[in-house]
C-alpha cells in the first residue's frame, strides 16, 4: 500500500502558490530595466524578434510570440538551437532583438546559439533566473526572473515568471496603458486563480491514457506547457495543439470517451474555440474548457474580466494546482518525476 501523499505538500504545490509573489517582486525590481529597453528602441525599432529556448522556456516564447506580434507588431520568430550551436552558417542578424529564456542559463545550446548571434549582429537579451549564469553574462541587457530557489524538477513559479516578464517588456516596449494595468494586476489575479477549483477533471483525466491539450492565439503556449507537464508529472500523454490545427487531421483521433483540455481567452479567437468545442462534443468527447462563464459541467473557472494577454497566465497557474492533484491520483511524484533532472543540458 503506497504512502498518501497531501496535495499541500509537495514543492510543485508550494513553489506554484510562490508565483504572486514573484510577479510582484519582478514590478518592483524590474520597471527600470524594461524602461531601459523601451527607451532603446523608441526611434529604431528591431527589424525582427528572435527567440532561443527549449521546455518550458519555450512554451513562454511561444506566448511571447504572439503578444509581440499582436502588440508591438514586429515579426518573432523562434530559432532553433542546433541552427547557431551545430550548423553554425552565417545569417544576417543585424537589427534583430535576440531573446534567450533559460531558468538556468547554463545550457550550452543555447549559450553557443547567442554567441552565433552576436556574432551575426544581433541584440542578445537574457531573460533568466540566474542572474549570475553564462547566459546573462554574454547578454547585453538582461530581464531578470526574480523566482528564486526553484526545487522541483517541474517548473512553475520559474515559467509564470517568464510569461510576466515577458509580458511587463511588452507593456513597456508597445506604450499601451490597458497592457501595463493587466501586467501590474497580476498578483492579485494570480491569488484570485489560486483559489479556482479544478479539481472536477482531476478523476476524469486520471484514468487518460492521452489527451489533447487545445489553445489558440495567446493561450496555444500555456496549451503546450500544460501538455508537458502532464508528460512530466503524470506520464500522461498530453498533446499540445492549436484550436486550428486540431480541426485538420487530428481531428479523426477524436472518438468518444476522448479526452480534451482548453484554454480560451476573451479575445477574438473565442468564437473558434466555441465552434471546435461543439464539433468535438459532438464527437462524444469529454472536454474540461477553461474559460469564462456561468459554472456548468466542463467549465474550469478562470479570473473573470483580466485583459486576454494576461488572462493566459492565471489559467496556467490554476492549471498547476490540478495538475499535482492529478499526478498524486495517478500514483505519481510531481517533484521526482522519473528520467528528468532538474536542468537539461543539450547540445
Amino acid at each position: 500500500m503506497r504512502d498518501v501523499v497531501e496535495p499541500t505538500s509537495t514543492l510543485m504545490f508550494r513553489e506554484t502558490h510562490e508565483a504572486p509573489a514573484v510577479v510582484a517582486l519582478q514590478k518592483a525590481r524590474n520597471d527600470d530595466v524594461c524602461a531601459e529597453l523601451a527607451a532603446r528602441y523608441q526611434k529604431t525599432r528591431p527589424r525582427f524578434v528572435t527567440t532561443c529556448a527549449r521546455g518550458s522556456s519555450d512554451h513562454a516564447a511561444t506566448y511571447a510570440k504572439y503578444l509581440m506580434e499582436v502588440h508591438l507588431g514586429i515579426p518573432v520568430l523562434s530559432m532553433a538551437p542546433s541552427v547557431g550551436s551545430i550548423y553554425c552558417h552565417p545569417m544576417n542578424l543585424k537589427g534583430c532583438l535576440f531573446i534567450v529564456i533559460s531558468q538556468s542559463g547554463k545550457s550550452p545550446d543555447l549559450l553557443a546559439c547567442a554567441q552565433w548571434a552576436r556574432k551575426n549582429g544581433a541584440f542578445i537579451l537574457a531573460v533568466v533566473n540566474e542572474e549570475d549564469s553564462p547566459a546573462a553574462q554574454m547578454a547585453d541587457a538582461v530581464l531578470p526572473l526574480l523566482a528564486g530557489l526553484e526545487q522541483s524538477v517541474a517548473a512553475t513559479k520559474s515559467y509564470i515568471a517568464s510569461l510576466s516578464a515577458l509580458l511587463h517588456f511588452t507593456a513597456a516596449m508597445s506604450g499601451d496603458m490597458a497592457l501595463g494595468t493587466a501586467f501590474n494586476r497580476l498578483p492579485e489575479h494570480l491569488d484570485a486563480a489560486l483559489a479556482l477549483s479544478w479539481e472536477e477533471a482531476v478523476e476524469p483525466l486520471a484514468d487518460a491514457e492521452t489527451l489533447f491539450v487545445v489553445g489558440r492565439g495567446l493561450s496555444y503556449g500555456v496549451a503546450l506547457e500544460a501538455a508537458l507537464k502532464l508528460k512530466e508529472t503524470s506520464s500522461l500523454h498530453g498533446e499540445g495543439i492549436s484550436g486550428a490545427e486540431i480541426m485538420h487531421g487530428p481531428l479523426a483521433l477524436v472518438r468518444r470517451r476522448s479526452r480534451v483540455l482548453a484554454f480560451s481567452q476573451e479575445d477574438a479567437t473565442r468564437p473558434g474555440l466555441l465552434e471546435l468545442a461543439e464539433v468535438l462534443r459532438g464527437k462524444g468527447a469529454k472536454l474540461f474548457m477553461a474559460e469564462e462563464g456561468t459554472p456548468e459541467s466542463g467549465r474550469l473557472p478562470v479570473v473573470p474580466g483580466m485583459h486576454p494577454a494576461a488572462a493566459p497566465i492565471a489559467m496556467i497557474q490554476s492549471f498547476y494546482t490540478m495538475a499535482n492533484q492529478l499526478a498524486l491520483a495517478r500514483g505519481m511524484n510531481p517533484d521526482n518525476p522519473p528520467s528528468l533532472k532538474k536542468v537539461t543540458e543539450t547540445l
